[in-house]
């Protein structure tokens, strides 16, 4: 569960405070430079499509997509579960069958599915992990894929095996492909979370150096507005 003690009434000055120590120590978030899927989904022509990817926290995943060109929308939210059990409180209880996730909707003429997984391995989260990112332990925050085409799911996991047989990670992948799996939208203080909170230590300690990352490692990929959600939703 994410560490938000920090964060309900705590004296602005302290949480400022901490902050910029922690951001002093966030070179520990490290990225990985890996290869394009060597199999990418064909353009067809289509401007719109969906994507939908876990790998832990969604602040910090929906943070980095909010800064891809080419995405005109990232919401957080969860997959793999039921909608009864669709809300912030149940999820957090690792029980539930969702994963924290972000629906990315992208123009593939500009961005494609293979780029997308491409960042998604790179820089938004560490996907040898099983079912933790960091502090933040539980099924719900596993690394997982939930492909809306076959194609998608071809092309994820094709790029999985690839991503292993290099060897680029230290060690095998954990994240699991996931299809048919409906997406439920979080609760609306989850989203653009790390817009709306840079000064949040969890944001500036975990999330904001993805952000770095993907500008320093896939700068052609980078756009320095973030694309926000709409309110209310």
């Amino acid at each position: 569960m994410k560490n938000i003690a920090l964060k309900v009434g705590a004296p602005i000055a302290f949480l400022i405070g901490v902050a910029l120590q922690q951001h002093a120590a966030s070179a520990a978030e490290s990225a990985v430079v890996i290869a394009p899927p060597a199999v990418d989904e064909p353009a067809n022509g289509q401007h719109t499509a969906t994507a939908i990817f876990a790998g832990g926290c969604f602040w910090g995943v929906q943070g980095v997509f909010q800064h891809v060109k080419g995405v005109s929308s990232a919401v957080s939210g969860y997959t793999g579960g039921n909608a009864r059990s669709a809300s912030y409180d149940m999820v957090e209880n690792g029980d539930t069958g969702h994963a924290e996730s972000v629906k990315i909707t992208y123009d593939p003429t500009q961005v494609s599915y293979g780029k997308l997984l491409q960042i998604f391995f790179s820089v938004t989260h560490d996907p040898t992990t099983l079912n933790r990112q960091g502090g933040d332990v539980g099924t719900q925050y596993r690394s997982a894929i939930f492909p809306q085409t076959p194609t998608q799911r071809a092309v994820a996991e094709k790029y999985i095996a690839q991503l292993d047989a290099s060897h680029v990670f230290k060690k095998p992948l954990t994240t699991r492909v996931e299809p048919d799996k409906q997406f439920y939208v979080a609760e609306s203080y989850h989203q653009n979370y790390l817009t709306l909170h840079p000064n949040d230590p969890y944001i500036v300690y975990n999330d904001l150096p993805k952000v770095d990352n993907l500008k320093r490692i896939l700068p052609d990929q980078y756009r320095a507005e973030a694309v926000l959600v709409r309110k209310p939703m």
